[in-house]
């Protein structure tokens, strides 16, 4: 009776390789939404469209790409749990071990986003301290909020850099009299150098005692803030 009942109850409306193929396509349009918004950002800051998508693909690649810099030796013991099989049964093992916390720089969410922020800088000089206005105040609010979490790094909440940039971004034009013009290229460096600033570099000195293996400026493997935060306060104006 029971098992009857449960036939009737619960069924799938649809085959479980349709659910497949809707998933998949859910991630694909996703994919595509976000590309299409991040060369959006790239075309209001000044590039073309070619443009814009080779730097799309240039990141995409170089996220998953970290170059070492240095090795940072935590001064506490960091304690690791291994896990040791015997007759069936899984034992959990703390074992003290020297903490080592490797740091390295993200192409893609790091090096990109700098390259480009400088090279627009560079390109429109007189937008050099309107950035930098910018920058600073970023830089000091994303330090405020970043937090440091054992084991893993410095975590930003991640709207708040690129609200401060866009915010920032609007003060320079309507309220210290920069060129309109400017207000994009001021957002998006904003937004990446100042996030890179405040919640990486000015927090180097906290990640040797993290307890993480990696430490990546710019992320590990995915973007983070720094690349983001200049794309969504663009976005933001």
């Amino acid at each position: 009776m029971n098992d009857r009942m449960e036939n009737r109850l619960i069924y799938y409306p649809v085959g479980m390789l349709i659910m497949l193929i809707f998933a998949f396509l859910i991630v694909v349009v996703v994919s595509f939404l976000f590309l299409d918004l991040a060369r959006t950002a790239f075309i209001k800051i000044g590039f073309s469209w070619s443009q814009a998508l080779f730097v799309l693909l240039a990141s995409l690649v170089g996220s998953s790409i970290n170059i070492p810099l240095t090795n940072l030796r935590c001064s506490a013991t960091m304690v690791e749990d291994r896990y040791i099989r015997a007759f069936g049964v899984t034992y959990r093992v703390p074992v003290a071990g020297s903490c080592n916390t490797l740091l390295a720089i993200n192409v893609g969410g790091a090096l990109i986003p700098m390259f480009i922020s400088f090279a627009l800088i560079y390109r429109f000089p007189q937008s050099l301290y309107y950035a930098l206005a910018g920058i600073a105040l970023v830089a000091i609010i994303t330090n405020r909020v970043a937090k440091p979490v054992r084991g893993l790094g410095i975590a930003t909440p991640a709207l708040i850099p690129p609200l401060c940039a866009a915010l920032a971004a609007i003060l320079m034009v309507y309220g210290l009299g920069a060129p309109h013009d400017l207000i994009f290229l001021i957002a998006y460096a904003a937004g990446t150098l100042g996030t890179l600033l405040g919640a990486d570099i000015l927090n180097l000195g906290k990640i040797r005692d993290m307890g993480a293996p990696v430490a990546s400026i710019g992320g590990a493997g995915t973007f983070d803030g720094v690349f983001l935060s200049g794309l969504i306060a663009v976005l933001l104006l």
